[in-house]
């Protein structure tokens, strides 16, 4: 029987890494609520969305697609986040603590 997409921890840090990010960008100024602040969220929010979806797929080839495009999304969040950090925006620990949570997101692929 195959596992719940919410039995998946990578799914739950995932999802983990998404609130964080929402937590974080709440302070971000708000000229940037259509700027980096959308781009960010919207990069988190695709990670868990892809593995859930992944495992929703009937064949093994699909989820691995999916894991690919959430680590892709992974890999943006980090970019994101390190741009927060050259523009002085949102809490430093709270940065390092998403930059925490994203690294652990490694999404291989193989099976």
């Amino acid at each position: 029987m195959a596992q719940a997409f919410r039995d998946l921890v990578v799914w739950q840090r995932s999802t983990e890494l998404t609130v964080a990010i929402y937590g974080l960008t709440k302070e971000f100024p708000q000229d940037e609520r259509f700027g980096l602040t959308s781009q960010i969220r919207r990069s988190a929010v695709s990670i868990p969305s892809n593995i859930a979806e992944g495992q929703g797929r009937m064949k093994p080839g699909e989820f691995i697609q999916f894991l690919g495009m959430a680590r892709g999304s992974n890999h943006e969040v980090q970019t994101q986040l390190q741009l927060a950090k050259d523009l002085n925006m949102g809490d430093r620990q709270e940065i390092e603590t998403a930059e925490g949570l994203s690294h652990t997101q490694s999404l291989k692929t193989k099976h």
